[in-house]
């Protein structure tokens, strides 16, 4: 398990590098992964519709922000981190870093593409 500290909307890094973008809505804090799992787009510069959505600026992927599913290709799914305070300051807990792929995984999940 991995917490960051989410004190407020922007980037945040975690210690191995990972980037995610905190996003402020009005029920709360959501903590995502930066890069669209589609393409890598920028989710940073990404906007949120009907407050449940994020939208990715490359090529309009849309994201459920509970869930992570996306409406536009049920294949790719965002990391979607919960939210909790510890001692009055959010956290989100985004797990651990995931481990390298085998060039065999590498060469499968390419395949797949």
């Amino acid at each position: 398990m991995t917490l960051i500290r989410v004190d407020g909307p922007g980037v945040v890094t975690s210690d191995d590098g990972r980037r995610f973008v905190v996003l402020a809505l009005p029920d709360g804090l959501r903590v995502v992964d930066a890069a669209c799992p589609h393409n890598g787009g920028p989710l940073e510069q990404g906007w949120v519709r009907d407050g449940r959505a994020l939208v990715c600026p490359w090529h309009w992927y849309r994201f459920d922000l509970d869930t992570g599913a996306c409406d536009t290709s049920p294949r790719h799914v965002l990391g979607v981190y919960p939210v909790r305070e510890i001692d009055g300051v959010p956290h989100a807990d985004v797990g651990d870093p995931p481990r390298p792929l085998s060039w065999s995984e590498r060469l499968r999940a390419h395949a797949r593409e």
